[in-house]
């Protein structure tokens, strides 16, 4: 019970809706975990393998997707996204870190909420399994996309012949592509990306979130030009997504880093 009631506490006033949603898949979650336990300090990896055991930051990231049916937490689903419209300035984009929407989900909210927890008792165990989780979510262009089609559910397409949506492509479909293990890829992040952990580092939180919602626009302006060829999706698409994984890993590791220092 007193793992539960913080985090029980800060989400009391969400309210569910029917938008559905994975953001980045198993396997996404786990590849940006990798990553954020590969770039941890030996003080915090030592203090958040004893709250969620041995790597079980990694075996964990899923977990926040696992108890949506669980009705400990019946309220947490908004937590996973903040649907955005299309079209906003960055000024408008960034005011909404602190200025929280009032509809389209509550990631913003969410993380601001589980952080202060975490920094007032770090061995809260379900809110830094949640933490975790939303903290990738929050780099899934489908995370922060258009409210007026569910995030991207509502774009219809196909992929490789199959019927499907923009959000599922993005929640899992394109991490596939390679046909890498989630340890495979998240070493080909560090082998491909590292060279640019130092930036990555000095990024703001809202450098960061302009990032993800610039990349989101950039997708549906694509897909509504788009001619159905998959594997000129995947071409188009592969790096930008590998760019956010990374880029979601290493600023998860640093905010651990400062919580647990």
């Amino acid at each position: 019970m007193k793992r539960l009631l913080s985090l029980s506490l800060l989400l009391l006033f969400l309210v569910p809706t029917m938008h559905q949603a994975l953001a980045w898949g198993n396997k996404g979650h786990r590849i940006v975990a990798q990553v954020a336990y590969d770039n941890l300090t030996c003080k915090a990896r030592k203090q958040v393998d004893a709250v969620l055991g041995k790597r079980g930051m990694i075996y964990l990231s899923t977990w926040a997707d696992e108890i949506k049916s669980d009705t400990i937490y019946p309220k947490s689903h908004t937590c996973h996204y903040q649907d955005l419209d299309g079209g906003l300035t960055d000024a408008q984009v960034v005011a909404m870190l602190s200025d929280y929407p009032k509809v389209g989900g509550d990631l913003f909210m969410a993380m601001d909420s589980i952080e202060t927890v975490l920094r007032k008792n770090g061995a809260c165990h379900d809110a830094l399994a949640f933490y975790v989780h939303f903290y990738a979510d929050r780099f899934c262009p489908m995370h922060v996309a258009h409210l007026d089609d569910k995030g991207g559910n509502g774009v219809k397409m196909k992929w490789f012949g199959q019927n499907t949506n923009l959000h599922s492509v993005w929640d899992g479909k394109l991490i596939d592509y390679k046909g890498f293990s989630y340890t495979e890829y998240a070493q080909y992040l560090h082998d491909q990306y590292s060279n640019m952990k130092k930036a990555i580092l000095k990024m703001t939180d809202e450098e960061t979130l302009l990032q993800t919602y610039h990349v989101t626009s950039e997708i549906y302006a694509y897909h509504a030009t788009w001619n159905g060829n998959t594997y000129h999706y995947a071409y188009r698409w592969l790096e930008p997504m590998e760019w956010q994984l990374y880029t979601a890993g290493v600023k998860l590791a640093q905010a651990l880093n400062r919580i647990y220092k």
